[in-house]
């Protein structure tokens, strides 16, 4: 029988929830060899959300917000998206390099998706490693816009097999500046996925 979401027992999504705890350790990880320098990490919060409710967890529907948008590629299909809301966007564009930022332009949009790249490889590179999933991510889109629209692309997707979603909160913080970096991954696998992700975990 497939399942969604919201059908998932509470062992099960704490089997998910970990996996967002590892996945976000890796990106952790990825972004200091970036930076080259230190950076520490809150406990991700991971949530299993409405999607309707996305929105109001990074400022509501009108705030504006870089999206950095993959489809799952390989044994697992459907999208994956890391979101930042715009401080955090700059502030990481200013932490990669020995400019200031104030505005985004086809430099920043390309330093940004870099980094979502790599996050955002660490993070689907982790998932594959644990359930020995053949996972990969396609080539990056970025967008920057208000956080309804940009939600609106796997929304169009999720919302034939769910209401809900799975989301890691992540507080990422330079030791040289105590800047706080908030960033969000949402993995969004389609319906067949769960039952291939969930029985290669043995459940």
């Amino acid at each position: 029988m497939t399942r969604t979401v919201e059908s998932l027992n509470s062992s099960i999504i704490d089997v998910l929830k970990e996996i967002g705890n590892i996945g976000a350790g890796n990106a952790a990880t990825s972004l200091a060899k970036m930076l080259n320098k230190k950076v520490d990490m809150a406990v991700p919060q991971v949530k299993i959300l409405e999607f309707s409710d996305v929105p109001k967890l990074i400022g509501g529907e009108e705030n504006l917000v870089t999206g950095v948008y993959f489809n799952l590629e390989g044994d697992l299909t459907g999208s994956f998206l890391f979101l930042l809301d715009e401080e955090s966007a700059l502030g990481l564009l200013n932490l990669m390099m020995p400019m200031e930022f104030k505005e985004f332009d086809e430099m920043s949009n390309s330093a940004l998706m870099e980094v979502g790249n790599i996050l955002s490889g660490a993070y689907i590179s982790s998932l594959a490693s644990l359930t020995n999933l053949n996972i990969s991510i396609s080539v990056p889109s970025i967008s920057y816009d208000m956080a309804g629209a940009i939600l609106s692309v796997p929304a169009i997707q999720f919302g034939m097999v769910s209401d809900q979603v799975l989301i890691v909160e992540n507080e990422f913080f330079d030791d040289d500046s105590d800047d706080m970096i908030s960033g969000y991954f949402l993995l969004v696998p389609d319906l067949k996925s769960y039952d291939v992700l969930l029985k290669s975990l043995g459940i």
